[in-house]
C-alpha cells in the first residue's frame, strides 16, 4: 500500500508520498532547531510528526474522502513518553499547544486527555514501522531546563520549528511554482549598503552633526562586545535609529550566527516613520513591516512592485526577512502564544538582533513577563536585545546576575545637556476657563491632557484661526487629515492651537513653540515635549512645557494614569530638572516598586510555574485588551464604498483593514446607548454603523458623554 501525506488541490490530484512530507519536513526542522543546537531533536520531532497517517482512517479520508480522523495524538504518544515538549508540539501542530491537564482527564482538550487516548482499528498507526527507521531516542540530547518558564519557553520554540516546517513542505508540494520564499539580501550586503550611505558623514561640520556622529561612533564600537543585552540611551534628536542600526549590523559581522534584525516598536506611526528610514538605507525589498497597518494585498501599497509585496506577505508569516520592523503586541504576544499562526515565526528570532525602541513603552500590565521573555531569548537562544529610549527606565533588577545590561553611550549625563530643547515650569490653573485663556494668547500651542472630555471642552473655548482637536473618538482617517494641516500651517508660520489626548506624543512629528501638558506620568511629560522645539530652530529659553493641574476640575482622572501622576508631583518635589538621567531612574523605579506585582498583571509567570498552561497564559496574555465596540463612520466616498462591500457580506484582510480606517471604537455602555437611541445600524456580529452623522462632529469627532455613556443629542 503507498500512504499518501496529501493531495493537491489545483484539479490535477497530485499525490505527495506520507514519508516524503515526513523527510521534507524533518530537514527543515532539523535546520530550524540548529538555531539553538536542537538540530537533532528538531530532526525527530519532523519525521514522526504524521505518524498518525499511516492510519487507515486517515488513509480512507486523504484516498477516499471518507470521515476526518485524529491523525496527531499518534506521535504526540509515541514520541511524547520520551520527551514531553514532544507531546505537546506534535499534539498541537493544527489546533494550537493546549495545557497539560491533570490526571484522569479524558475529554476536555488537554494533554493528558490525548496521552490517554486509545488509538486502536481505524486509528492504528503501525504501519509507519513499514517506512520509517526504527525509532531510536537519545535522552541525552534533551535539555535541562532550570524552571517551568524556560520549559515551556523551549516547547513553543520548538513548536515553531514544526509547524514552520509542516507549513512550508506542504506548501512546496501545494504551490510547486509559487514565489520563492526568503529571496533577501543578506546582513553582509546590507552592512555595505549603510556604509555606503553614511560616507558623507564622516566629517561633520556643525555641532548636531557631530554629536550624532560620535553617538553612532560609540555604537559600532559596543557593537564588537559579546552577544547580550545592551541600552541605548539617547534623547530626542541624537539619531538613535540610525545609530541602532549600526550597532545592529556591525555586531552582525562580529556574530556571524546573526540572520536578523527585529525592530520592536510601540505604535504602528512610530513603525511607519522607522521602516521609511530603513528602507532609503537598505532598500525597500529587505524591509518587512509587520502590524495592523500594513497590507501587502494592497494595489496602493504596493505601489507596482507586486512581487516584491507577495515576497513580504509570505514573510509576514514566519520572519525570514533580515529586518522586521513590529510592534510590541506582536512580538511578546508571540512569544506568549499558543497558536500556529503566532508562533510560527518564533525560531526566526533566535540568532537574531532584537531592538526595543521606546522600551519605556513596553506594557505596565505585562512589564515583568516581557523582561523574563528577553531574559530567556539572551540567555539560551543567542539573541542580542538593545533596550532604545529617551527615557531609560532602572532595569537591572529584572536580570539574573549573569545577564547584565551594557550602556553604549558613556556619558549619557552630557548627552541629555546637549540635546535640552525646552525647559519646564509648572503652572496651575483655577479652573478650564483659566486655562483656555491662556492658550488664546498663544499663536501656536499644543495643549495635552488626559481625558477626551476634557480635551472636547477646551476646543470648545479656542477662539482665532487654525484651532484643532484630536482624540480616539476622531476616526484614524480624521485624525491623519487634521495632522495634515495642523504641519502645514505650523510650516507656514500661520496660527495654530492644538488640543489633544495623549495619542499625540510618541511618534507624531509636529513642532510647536510651546506645550501645555496635564500633569500626568513623567514618561509621559517628557514625550509631550518631543513636541516642543523638536527641529531645536528655537532658543531654549523661549522653548517652554508647562505642567499644569486644574484646581476646580470636576474631570475624573483615568485610573490608570493616577499613580504616575503621584509619581510625577514626587519627583517634581524633589527634583528641579525632571528631564535629568536622575530625575528619571527615580520615577521608574518608584512607579515599579509601587506597581509591584501588578507589573503581571494577569500572573503569567505564576501561571507559568504551574502545570504547562500553554492555552490559558495565551489567552491571558493580551496587551490590547478589549477596546470596546467599534463604530463605522461613513463620511465620504470612499467609506461609502467600503459600507457597500461590508452590506454585501465581503469580508478579507485588506477590506477590514482600510475599514478600520473610519471605526471609532467606543465602551460597552456608550454603544448600547447609541444603539437603543437608534443611531446605530448592526450590519452584524462585527460591524456596526453610525446611522445619524449629525452626532459625528467635524472638529472633534464622535460627540458622547464621557462620564456616564449618553449621547449629548438625548
Amino acid at each position: 500500500m503507498e500512504y499518501i501525506g496529501h493531495k493537491s488541490d489545483d484539479g490535477v490530484n497530485r499525490e505527495q508520498a506520507l514519508i516524503e512530507h515526513l523527510n521534507g519536513t524533518s530537514a527543515l526542522c532539523s535546520e530550524f532547531a540548529r538555531r539553538f543546537t536542537m538540530e537533532e531533536i528538531g530532526k525527530l520531532l519532523g519525521l514522526y510528526h504524521d505518524v498518525g497517517k499511516y492510519s487507515i482512517g486517515f488513509q480512507k479520508r486523504i484516498q477516499q474522502n471518507g470521515p476526518k480522523v485524529d491523525h496527531s495524538t499518534a506521535g504526540a504518544q509515541l514520541l511524547g513518553k520520551y520527551f514531553v515538549p514532544f507531546a505537546f508540539c506534535i499534539a498541537g501542530h493544527h489546533s494550537g499547544l493546549m495545557n497539560l491537564g491533570v490526571r484522569g482527564d479524558i475529554d476536555n482538550g488537554t494533554l493528558v486527555a490525548r496521552m490517554r487516548k486509545k488509538l486502536v482499528g481505524i486509528l492504528d498507526y503501525s504501519a509507519f514501522k513499514n517506512e520509517l527507521p526504527e525509532l531510536s531516542v537519545n535522552k541525552k540530547l534533551f535539555p535541562a531546563f532550570s524552571d517551568t518558564f524556560s520549559a515551556m519557553f523551549f516547547t513553543r520554540m520548538l513548536f515553531s520549528c514544526l509547524v514552520d516546517a509542516d507549513f512550508l513542505d506542504t506548501e512546496r508540494f501545494m504551490r510547486p511554482n509559487t514565489l520563492k520564499r526568503g529571496d533577501f539580501s543578506d546582513l553582509e550586503e546590507l552592512y555595505k549598503r549603510y556604509n555606503a550611505y553614511i560616507m558623507d558623514w564622516g566629517n561633520p561640520t556643525n555641532k548636531l552633526n557631530k554629536k550624532r556622529t560620535e553617538i553612532r561612533e560609540e555604537c559600532i564600537n559596543a557593537a564588537h562586545g559579546q552577544e547580550g543585552i545592551y541600552t541605548l540611551t539617547v534623547p530626542t534628536g541624537g539619531g538613535k535609529t540610525i545609530a541602532s542600526l549600526g550597532f545592529a549590523l556591525e555586531h552582525a559581522m562580529q556574530h556571524k550566527n546573526k540572520e536578523r534584525i527585529i525592530y520592536v516598536i510601540p505604535y504602528t506611526s512610530i513603525i511607519e516613520q522607522t521602516a521609511d528610514v530603513f528602507r532609503s538605507i537598505v532598500g525597500s525589498e529587505n524591509v518587512v513591516e509587520h502590524h495592523m497597518n500594513v497590507d501587502y494585498d494592497d494595489a496602493e501599497f504596493g505601489d507596482n512592485k507586486q512581487k516584491e509585496n507577495e515576497r513580504k506577505k509570505l514573510a509576514t508569516e514566519n520572519w525570514d526577512a533580515p529586518i522586521i520592523v513590529t510592534t510590541n503586541v506582536q512580538f511578546f504576544e508571540s512569544l506568549y502564544g499558543n497558536k500556529t499562526s503566532r508562533c510560527r515565526k518564533l525560531h526566526n528570532i533566535a540568532n537574531s538582533i532584537v531592538i526595543f525602541d521606546e522600551a519605556q513603552m513596553l506594557p505596565n500590565d505585562y512589564f515583568i513577563p516581557c523582561m523574563r521573555a528577553i531574559r530567556e531569548l539572551v540567555s539560551n537562544y543567542h539573541v542580542t536585545a538593545v533596550l532604545c529610549t529617551a527615557t531609560q527606565p532602572s532595569l537591572n533588577k529584572y536580570f539574573t546576575e549573569d545577564v547584565q545590561l551594557h550602556e553604549i553611550c558613556s556619558n549619557v549625563d552630557d548627552l541629555y545637556d546637549f540635546f535640552r530643547r525646552v525647559h519646564y515650569e509648572k503652572t496651575d490653573f483655577e479652573d478650564t476657563e483659566a486655562l483656555i485663556a491662556q492658550l488664546n494668547i498663544h499663536k501656536q500651542v499644543l495643549c495635552i491632557v488626559n481625558s477626551k472630555k476634557a480635551a472636547q471642552k477646551i476646543f470648545d473655548g479656542l477662539n482665532g484661526d487654525g484651532c484643532y482637536h484630536l482624540s480616539t473618538f476622531m476616526y484614524p482617517q480624521h485624525r491623519r487629515k487634521i495632522l495634515a494641516e495642523v504641519r502645514e500651517r505650523l510650516k507656514n508660520n500661520l496660527p495654530c492651537k492644538l488640543v489633544a489626548t495623549s495619542l499625540v506624543e510618541a511618534g507624531v512629528d509636529v513642532d510647536f513653540p510651546v506645550v501645555y501638558r496635564e500633569i500626568a506620568g513623567l514618561d509621559s511629560i517628557i514625550q509631550a515635549a518631543g513636541r516642543c522645539n523638536r527641529e531645536n530652530k528655537r532658543p531654549l529659553e523661549e522653548s517652554i512645557v508647562y505642567i499644569f493641574e486644574i484646581e476646580n476640575d470636576d474631570t475624573k482622572i483615568p485610573s490608570f494614569i493616577r499613580l504616575p501622576r503621584e509619581i510625577t508631583q514626587m519627583v517634581m518635589r524633589d527634583f528641579n530638572d525632571i528631564s535629568s538621567t536622575v530625575a528619571i531612574k527615580k520615577y521608574f523605579d518608584q512607579l515599579h516598586v509601587n506597581k509591584g506585582e501588578s507589573l503581571d498583571m494577569h500572573n503569567i509567570l505564576g501561571m507559568s510555574d504551574k502545570r504547562m498552561l500553554f492555552k490559558d497564559i495565551a489567552s491571558d496574555f493580551k496587551i490590547i485588551g478589549e477596546t470596546g465596540r467599534g463604530v463605522f463612520i461613513p463620511c465620504d466616498d470612499a467609506s461609502k464604498k467600503l459600507l457597500e462591500q461590508l452590506r454585501a457580506g465581503v469580508r478579507n484582510r485588506s477590506l477590514m483593514r482600510k475599514a478600520g480606517q473610519y471605526i471609532v471604537n467606543v465602551y460597552e455602555n456608550q454603544f448600547l446607548k447609541l444603539q437603543g437611541a437608534g443611531v446605530i445600524d448592526v450590519v452584524d456580529e462585527n460591524i456596526n454603523v453610525l446611522a445619524d452623522m449629525s452626532i459625528y462632529d467635524v472638529h472633534k469627532g464622535l460627540i458622547v458623554n464621557i462620564d456616564d455613556g449618553v449621547g449629548v443629542f438625548f
